[in-house]
């Protein structure tokens, strides 16, 4: 964290730190099953290639040619059992199949119980993110303080940055809810 000497130095960081927690919170949604086929999905998955952790995009083409599956064509024909293994091992209960050319994953439809655990998920995961900005507005406060009592900025300053942190905080929370929400709704659409 870069040191904060006044109040736009401030406002400046809160900005970028929250709006960092909000594109972590896309990602995570993107990883998220839903029943459709979505690339995203394999987002996290690695595969270790020769000693080395690979995201699955940059071994082959990942392709969505109808809504229930998706295919990665390896380019490295080698690599296709290594892919099998990493989607199976990554816990998202799916269940490829290969051919030796390319790897086939079936996106099962999804029970209404794995619908419910799905957005318990969901809301674990949006409550991690609220945390955080507010962690984040809370160190701001923090380094707002500690430059009005070494008298750098007026306790006007303080007073206004601080209402400004507030409806950034506000407008980022409010983001990660409005994201949770459309997620949500498509997770119990059936």
């Amino acid at each position: 964290m870069t040191t904060i000497n006044n109040t736009k130095d401030a406002m400046a960081q809160s900005k970028t730190r929250m709006e960092k927690a909000v594109e972590d919170f896309r990602k995570e949604l993107a990883g998220l099953r839903t029943g459709r086929a979505n690339v995203g999905l394999l987002d996290n998955i690695r595969v270790d290639y020769h000693g080395t952790p690979m995201p699955l995009n940059q071994l082959g083409t990942l392709s969505v040619p109808d809504p229930t599956l998706i295919v990665v064509a390896p380019w490295d024909p080698s690599v296709v059992p290594l892919v099998d293994k990493a989607i199976r091992t990554a816990d998202l209960g799916l269940n490829p199949a290969n051919d030796g050319k390319v790897v086939r994953v079936p996106i099962p439809s999804l029970t209404e119980d794995r619908r419910k655990e799905l957005v318990k998920h969901l809301h674990k995961v949006l409550e991690n993110h609220r945390t955080a900005v507010r962690n984040i507005r809370r160190d701001i406060k923090e380094a707002v303080e500690k430059i009005e009592k070494e008298k750098k900025i007026s306790e006007d300053d303080k007073k206004r940055t601080l209402d400004e942190l507030e409806k950034v905080t506000h407008a980022e929370i409010k983001k990660l809810e409005d994201l949770s929400a459309a997620k949500e709704k498509e997770v119990m659409s059936v």
